[in-house]
């Protein structure tokens, strides 16, 4: 009994996000004029898997007790990116898709490398860089725009159903947490970064790799903004180098991993928790679509819920006596 209760105490930001995003759903299918059809659950899937992956970039930093306000803009290099060498033959896709991410995780080693060695804090760290690749994907595509030969058989077929029936971006999506997030979370790795984000000292004197620890969250959310981005490309067909969209997707990551559960102040939460916050967050756009309110409302209610995501996540704090007690 007792075992059950600490799984569901540790489980509890993502129980709740999952049960958030599920009403949320709920209410928009059943409103919509289409109703709960394979065409309109992929649709909102194919945008949930967008913010989901960038979402997954954020939680690994936020787990070491960092933020990388870079995310967004790795995301947006990697769309640019993606629209240039995601094209030719099969030999060339595949190689360019390999290009995409190896840059997005050198994306990450980079903020890695300045917060390690130059001690510099992250979010200083990831707001200089975040410019720097913004600038990169500007240079790469200052108008909208893909190749002739973009991989759109790929792009159809990652964005598309499967059987007629199952989103394939859920299935990817699933693929990413089986391949990516378990192995890390099991990994001496993974419970480094968690050891680092409860108390980096106490991580220290434990005999922890604790630069290494670091140095892979920052590689991984590289990688997983990547991965965003080449979905983005495979959805648009499209490379744009937008600073709002980079910014957008950078507050709302942060929303949303809050939104699943996990702790600001690092050591606390999972990956899949992020990812059902995203999903949430994102059927509030879905919502005000299906029940015809003013698109210019939609940044409000945005911004509604952000707040009240840091809120949430800023609460414990008024619970605290002893300050031992945010590591338990």
């Amino acid at each position: 009994m007792k075992d059950w209760r600490y799984i569901l105490a540790e489980q509890r930001g993502t129980l709740l996000a999952l049960a958030l995003f599920l009403l949320m759903f709920t209410i928009y299918v059943t409103n919509h004029p289409a109703g709960f059809t394979p065409n309109v659950v992929t649709t909102a899937a194919n945008k949930g898997v967008i913010l989901a992956l960038v979402a997954m970039a954020q939680c690994f930093v936020v787990l070491t007790a960092g933020i990388d306000l870079s995310v967004g803009m790795v995301f947006i290099l990697a769309n640019c990116l993606g629209s240039y060498i995601i094209a030719g033959s099969a030999i060339e896709i595949t190689l360019g898709l390999i290009g995409v991410m190896a840059a997005g995780a050198a994306c990450g080693a980079l903020n890695g490398l300045i917060v390690i060695y130059g001690r510099l804090q992250p979010i200083v760290t990831t707001i200089a860089t975040g410019a720097i690749f913004f600038g990169i994907a500007l240079w790469l595509r200052p108008y909208p725009g893909s190749e002739p030969d973009f991989a759109a058989d790929l792009a159809d077929a990652l964005t598309g159903k499967l059987f007629d029936t199952v989103p394939a971006s859920l299935v990817f999506l699933a693929g990413v947490i089986v391949v990516v997030w378990i192995p890390f979370r099991r990994s001496l790795i993974g419970r480094t970064v968690y050891a680092v984000g409860s108390s980096d000292q106490a991580a220290y004197m434990s005999g922890l790799p604790v630069r290494l620890g670091r140095f892979s969250a920052f590689v991984l959310s590289g990688f997983l903004a990547s991965l965003g981005g080449i979905f983005l490309t495979f959805i648009t067909y499209s490379g744009e180098a937008s600073l709002a969209n980079g910014d957008n997707y950078t507050l709302f990551s942060i929303a949303s991993v809050v939104l699943g559960g996990v702790s600001l102040y690092g050591g606390r939460g999972s990956a899949v928790g992020a990812i059902f916050g995203a999903l949430a967050f994102r059927a509030i756009g879905d919502l005000l679509f299906v029940f015809d309110l003013d698109p210019l409302w939609q940044p409000l209610f945005q911004g509604i819920v952000l707040g009240l995501a840091v809120t949430l996540g800023a609460a414990r704090l008024f619970q605290v006596r002893n300050r031992l007690e945010l590591f338990n």
